[in-house]
C-alpha cells in the first residue's frame, strides 16, 4: 500500500532513534556525549569489541564506520528485526501511536475487525497462562518439567498454558469480559454444537500460542496428555486471523534470528521448534500440522535463502522430505535452495538434543544434504538396474523431474548432477552419459552387441559438421535481437535456453536479457562490448541477413528469428543423437546404428522445410511462418530496388 504525504517525516519525528536502537546495542558513555544527541556503541550488525557505530538524533541516522551499514529508524527496524518496509513502518507506527493509513473504508472495518479477534485472543493466552499455574495445571506442569525438560522461564518465553478439561471454563471468562458470542465463535477458540450450544474447542491440553509475523496470537495449538485422544495435537480452526498454510510456528523470532545469521531450521513440530530455540538454534520455526505448502515455502525462502529442512530420521520424515521436494523443484531460482537433514535413529530433534545435546544437532545440521541427492536416492535406492529397459525407465523418470525445474540454469546444473551421480552409478562402460534434451528416439535406449558399417561410420562423421552453421546461425539471432530490440520479450525465453558457443555470444546475451529496456540497445552495446559487437556483425553470413539488411522492419526480424531458433534447436537435437550414438559405436549393430542417424537426419530435414511443429514459445505457426519467409527470401525484399 502507499503511504499519504509526510507520514514518514511526521513517523521519524515522533520516534527518537537512540531510543530504538538503545533495544539492540549498550552505549559507550566514554564516548557518547548524549547531551547533543552523539551516542556510539558496537555496532549491532556485525561482530566487533570497538564503539565503530554512530547514531546521531539531531539527524535522525545511523552509520556504521566498520561494516558502513547507515539508515534512518525505519532501515534500523527492518535490518535489525529482518522485516519488510512497510512491516518496519507498522511497528514504529504503532510506538509512535500513530493510526496507519487504511486502503479504504472496507479495509479499515476489516482490520477494526481483526483487531476485536486478536483482542479475544489475547484474552485466551492469558487465561490459559494463568491455568497452567493452578492446582488443575499441575499435570502439564510435569510434563514440561519431566519429560520435555523446559523451565518455567521457557514456558513464559513461549506463553504456554493449560485448557482445563472443561466445556465452559474459556467460554464463560470471555462472557465475563463482555465479548459477543459470535466474536468467540469467529475466533476459533469457542465452538458450536449442533443444539446450538457453545463450548471450548480445546480441553485438557497444553496450548501453545500461534502468532503472526509480529508476534501477536492469530491460532493455538494444543497438545493432549490423554493416551487415547483422537488427536494428540490439534490446531485452531482456520479463520479471519488465521491461514493454516501460510502461517509458520515461530515466524517472527525466526526471522530476526536469521536476520542476525542464524541458519534457519525448518522443524516438523511446536516442542521441536521450542527444543531448538532453547538449545540455541533460535532462527527455527515449523509448519502448523501439514506438510510445507507453497505460500510457507515461498514465506520461508523471504527468510532465509537455502534453509535446512530438518526431519525426523523415520519412514514419515524420509517421506515428508520426498514430499518436500516435489514441492520445490517448480519454485527453484537462482540462489533459492533446500538443504535436508534427515535425524537419525527414527529421533527428531527434540529427542537429539535430550538425548546427545546441540553439538550433535550441529553435527546433523552441518551434513544437511542438496535437493538433487534426495532425488536421486529416491529414484535408485533398492533398485537393480541389470538390464536396458531398468537403465532407460530411471532415465524417462529423471527427465520428467528436470521438466518440472522451471529455472534454465538450475535445470542444466540438476541434468550435470545427475549426469555424474548415474556414471558413478552404473560406470562409463555400463551407460551412456545421461541425456536430458528432447531429441531421443523412441524405441530402445540400448541395442544389443554387434559391429557397426564402415558406410556408417562415414555417414555419422559427415554429419557432425554442423558446428560451424550453428554458431553462425546463434550469430544471426543475437544481431537481429541487438538491431530490434523491441523483440526481446517476445524471444527472451528461448533466448535464455539457448547453449551458445565462445564467450562473446553468451556475454553478448547477458547484455541483450539485462539491457533489453534500454532506450538505445546498440549503442550501448556498442560502448560496453565493441569488439564482440564488431566481430559478429563483420561476419558475411550475418552482414547479408534480412533482419540485419532492413532494420526497420520488425515483422521481418520476428520470422527471421523464429526460423533461424528453429533450424538451430532441430540441428542440436540432431547432433546430440549423432553424438549419443557415436559413444556406443564399438558394440552397436549397423542397422541400429543407421536407424537412429536416419531419424536424427529426419528431424533436421522436417525443421530445415519448414515442417509444422510445436513452437509455443514463439507464438507462431511455423508451417505458414516457413512459407512466408521463404517467400520473402526468394522475393530478396532486403534488396534496395531501383525506382
Amino acid at each position: 500500500m502507499s503511504l499519504p504525504n509526510g507520514f514518514l517525516d511526521e513517523l521519524r519525528t515522533r520516534v527518537t532513534l537512540s531510543a530504538i536502537v538503545g533495544r539492540k546495542v549498550t552505549w559507550d558513555m566514554r564516548k557518547s556525549n548524549m547531551a547533543k544527541g552523539d551516542f556510539w556503541a558496537p555496532c549491532p550488525f556485525h561482530q566487533e569489541k570497538s564503539a565503530s557505530f554512530h547514531v546521531d538524533d539531531r539527524k535522525g541516522f545511523y552509520y556504521c564506520f566498520g561494516c558502513h551499514a547507515k539508515g534512518d529508524a525505519v532501515t534500523f527496524v527492518k535490518e535489525s528485526e529482518n522485516l519488510g518496509f512497510m512491516e518496519a513502518v507498522e511497528t514504529l507506527a504503532r510506538e509512535a501511536g500513530m493510526q496507519m493509513p487504511a486502503r479504504d473504508p472496507k479495509a479499515a472495518e476489516r482490520a477494526d475487525r481483526r483487531t476485536l479477534l486478536q483482542q479475544v485472543m489475547e484474552e485466551a493466552v492469558k487465561f490459559y497462562r494463568l491455568q497452567i499455574k493452578t492446582n488443575a495445571g499441575a499435570e502439564a506442569r510435569a510434563y514440561l518439567s519431566q519429560k520435555r525438560r523446559l523451565t518455567e522461564q521457557a514456558w513464559d518465553r513461549w506463553d504456554i498454558g493449560w485448557a482445563p478439561n472443561s466445556r465452559h471454563a474459556l467460554k464463560d471468562v470471555l462472557a465475563a469480559k463482555g465479548i459477543a458470542p459470535e466474536l468467540m465463535i469467529a475466533s476459533g477458540l469457542i465452538a458450536k454444537g449442533e443444539d446450538g450450544s457453545l463450548y471450548d474447542r480445546f480441553r485438557g491440553r497444553i496450548i501453545f500460542p500461534i502468532k503472526d509475523t509480529r508476534g501477536r496470537p492469530i491460532s493455538l495449538g494444543g497438545r493432549s496428555l490423554d493416551p487415547n485422544a483422537q488427536a494428540k495435537y490439534l490446531n485452531g480452526p482456520e479463520t479471519e486471523l488465521f491461514d493454516k498454510g501460510r502461517s509458520l510456528f515461530n515466524h517472527s523470532p525466526a526471522r530476526e534470528a536469521a536476520g542476525k545469521g542464524k541458519p534457519l531450521v525448518v522443524a516438523e513440530g511446536y516442542m521441536d521448534v521450542i527444543a531448538l530455540s532453547e538449545a540455541g538454534f533460535t532462527a527455527a520455526l515449523a509448519p502448523l500440522g501439514t506438510a510445507v505448502t507453497e505460500d510457507q515455502l515461498r514465506m520461508i525462502w523471504r527468510i532465509a535463502d537455502e534453509p535446512i529442512m530438518a526431519l525426523d530420521g523415520d519412514k514419515a520424515g524420509l517421506q515428508a522430505a520426498q514430499r518436500v521436494i516435489d514441492l520445490a523443484l517448480p519454485l527453484l531460482e537462482a540462489g533459492k535452495a533446500l538443504r535436508i537433514a534427515i535425524l537419525p535413529n527414527g529421533m527428531d530433534p527434540d529427542d537429539l538434543l535430550k538425548a546427545q545435546g546441540a553439538p550433535a544437532m550441529q553435527a546433523v545440521l552441518d551434513q544437511a544434504r542438496p535437493m538433487v541427492q534426495l532425488l536421486w536416492q529416491r529414484e535408485t535406492e533398492g533398485r537393480v538396474f541389470d538390464s536396458p529397459e531398468r537403465r532407460a525407465a530411471l532415465d524417462k523418470t529423471l527427465r520428467g523431474h528436470l521438466a518440472r525445474i522451471a529455472d534454465p540454469s538450475i535445470r542444466s546444473h540438476y541434468a550435470e548432477e545427475m549426469k555424474r551421480l548415474r556414471q558413478e552409478l552404473f560406470g562409463t562402460a555400463q551407460a551412456r552419459p545421461f541425456q536430458p534434451g528432447p531429441f531421443r528416439p523412441r524405441g530402445g535406449k540400448f541395442a544389443p552387441p554387434g559391429g557397426a558399417l564402415a558406410s556408417t561410420r562415414s555417414s555419422l562423421l559427415a554429419q557432425a559438421q554442423g558446428a560451424v552453421e550453428e554458431t553462425l546461425r546463434e550469430a544471426v539471432i543475437l544481431a537481429t535481437l541487438i538491431l530490434h530490440p523491441t523483440l526481446i520479450h517476445r524471444f527472451e525465453s528461448a533466448l535464455e535456453r539457448l547453449d551458445l558457443t565462445g564467450e562473446d555470444h553468451d556475454h553478448l546475451r547477458h547484455l541483450i536479457l539485462t539491457q533489453a529496456d534500454s532506450p538505445d540497445l546498440h549503442a550501448l552495446i556498442r560502448e560496453t562490448a565493441p569488439a564482440a559487437l564488431d566481430a559478429l556483425l563483420a561476419r558475411p553470413h550475418v552482414a547479408i541477413a534480412p533482419p540485419v539488411r532492413n532494420r526497420e522492419d520488425d515483422d521481418l526480424a520476428a520470422l527471421c528469428l523464429a526460423e533461424e531458433l528453429a533450424k538451430l534447436e532441430a540441428r542440436r537435437g540432431a547432433r546430440r543423437e549423432i553424438e549419443d550414438a557415436m559413444e556406443d559405436f564399438e558394440g552397436l549393430p549397423d542397422e541400429g546404428l543407421t536407424w537412429r542417424l536416419t531419424k536424427a537426419a529426419e528431424a533436421r530435414h522436417r525443421s530445415e522445410h519448414g515442417a509444422a511443429r510445436d513452437s509455443s514459445d514463439l507464438g507462431e505457426d511455423r508451417a505458414a511462418l516457413s512459407r512466408h519467409l521463404q517467400s520473402l527470401i526468394d522475393s530478396q525484399v532486403w534488396v534496395k530496388k531501383n525506382r
